[in-house]
């Protein structure tokens, strides 16, 4: 493993100074794959062959001296919800179990561009949709940290494959919380960026609105980087925001000094680990000795968060997956009497029960007479919450907390209770709703398993997110710990 505990830089300049071979790097990712994989389910599809031919491709380019791109020969896993050219790309459904791309989405072909080599895709929770990644319709992932527990979800099996030392880095989705929440469990860095940094073109919709995809990494510099390579404006996505991409490697100071930092009170109150508390606490403390100052704020309508995320995000999945009739592609019923039968049954037959709780919830609350009673009031809602993070941020730089009330909890122990499950994304969900970036890194362990810290930003303030945590990160060893595989 000794070339997993190297950062991406310092891996760039082994590279450069010939004392590594991109051939090398892909062959102990996939080594250890091989390894551990089976035990851990994070990879639904290898890219191996490709693989191989793309890390002979670079050890040329490097041998011939051309020009490199910012990720150059980087081994990555891609969450299987991004769809990747001619690469089999399920969602973790059994609707789209033969399902092979013919384009490559935006944040793929950027990746492309860097010099990374893609691995293969990352199981999650079907149509990410799921805390656990329990949901996937293939096979659970296993926690690298306690393989009877969960990773986490829906980008499980991204958060897994960098905590397993099976990719350098991994590219995941977040919509309630899908990155950060497995980068707590499994103790990996895991970013959402700002609404719109990065293009959503190529990634399969569960809540438009919501959804975001960013990088799951060993550190915050790895971090930093990959949102270098895949942040900016996309003609072909809608929502993709046009705005200035600054050098986040720049802003990895070290420096907090004056930094104003706000702890509301809700995301440290009942609900939240004591275990998980106390490593909050601990890590306000390194910040104010490195010259920041907290003070305790309220988000007062973070009660009404999860709620509001349910309505919202059921409902635009219940339009989103509508495509999926067994026409175009996917699961087909065979010999369907008629056009509904064969919607009827091939919907049956391909999707899992979590996708169908909340496309039904979601087409519940979409439906006449009801839609101003749950949808247009979630909206509002949604609205209040925004506002609670706009007050807050015109006195304070920067919202801490946990990213997860607990550690990761055992497979099989909340499956049958959705309740329970939907509110392991309590602390994530409000961020989702407001748009704004955020990161989870790891902060120590609580009984031997992970514990997440969430630094908040103000929207495209990227920078100040990623200072903090670096700053925090030098100033700590959690990151270096690794599970005992």
């Amino acid at each position: 493993m000794s070339l997993f505990n190297h950062t991406l830089q310092e891996l760039h300049n082994k590279l450069h100074a010939k004392e590594l071979s991109v051939q090398e790097l892909v062959d102990q990712s996939f080594q250890v794959i091989a390894e551990r994989d089976e035990r851990i389910g994070a990879f639904l599809t290898l890219n191996e062959e490709e693989a191989r031919n793309t890390a002979r491709r670079l050890d040329d380019k490097l041998a011939s001296g051309q020009p490199r791109g910012l990720l150059f020969g980087l081994p990555a896993g891609i969450k299987d919800n991004i769809v990747t050219e001619g690469l089999r790309t399920t969602c973790g459904s059994q609707f789209l179990a033969n399902f092979n791309p013919v384009y490559d989405a935006t944040v793929t072909r950027k990746l492309r561009e860097a010099d990374a080599v893609t691995l293969g895709k990352l199981n999650m929770d079907e149509f990410a949709m799921g805390g656990s990644n329990e949901n996937s319709s293939f096979r659970p992932v296993r926690n690298p940290w306690d393989l009877d527990r969960v990773p986490g979800g829906s980008s499980g099996g991204s958060a897994a494959a960098v905590a397993a030392g099976e990719a350098y880095f991994a590219l995941g989705s977040d919509t309630g919380g899908s990155i950060r929440q497995p980068a707590s469990y499994c103790g990996v860095v895991g970013l959402k960026p700002t609404y719109g940094l990065v293009s959503r073109f190529g990634l399969v919709a569960f809540a438009s609105s919501l959804d975001q995809i960013g990088p799951l990494t060993k550190n915050v510099e790895d971090s930093a980087y990959v949102l270098q390579a895949i942040a900016g404006h996309d003609h072909m996505d809608s929502t993709s925001a046009n705005v200035d991409i600054p050098d986040y490697l720049s802003a990895l100071t070290g420096d907090v000094r004056g930094l104003r930092i706000a702890v509301p009170k809700e995301y440290m109150g009942e609900g939240v680990d004591p275990a998980v508390k106390e490593k909050i606490l601990a890590a306000l403390k390194v910040l104010e000795d490195l010259g920041a100052v907290w003070e305790e704020v309220s988000l007062p309508h973070t009660e009404y968060a999860v709620a509001t995320y349910y309505l919202l995000a059921s409902s635009e999945a219940s339009s989103n997956l509508a495509r999926f009739d067994g026409v175009r592609y996917g699961t087909r019923a065979d010999h369907a009497g008629s056009l509904i039968d064969l919607y009827h049954e091939s919907r049956s037959k391909g999707f899992g029960p979590e996708v169908k709780r909340r496309i039904m919830l979601g087409t519940y609350a979409l439906s006449s007479g009801y839609y101003d009673a749950y949808y247009l009031k979630a909206q509002k809602a949604r609205t209040l919450i925004k506002q609670d993070f706009d007050n807050v941020f015109e006195n304070y730089d920067i919202i801490i907390g946990p990213t997860a009330p607990t550690t990761a909890f055992k497979l099989g122990s909340q499956v049958d209770d959705p309740l329970t499950m939907y509110l392991n994304d309590i602390l994530t969900i409000p961020v989702s709703l407001a748009g704004v970036p955020a990161i989870s890194v790891p902060c120590g362990l609580a009984d031997g398993l992970p514990v997440g810290l969430q630094i908040i930003g103000k929207a495209f303030d990227e920078s100040t997110v990623l200072r903090v945590a670096h700053a925090y990160e030098q100033n700590t060893e959690h990151h270096k710990l690794q599970p005992k595989l």
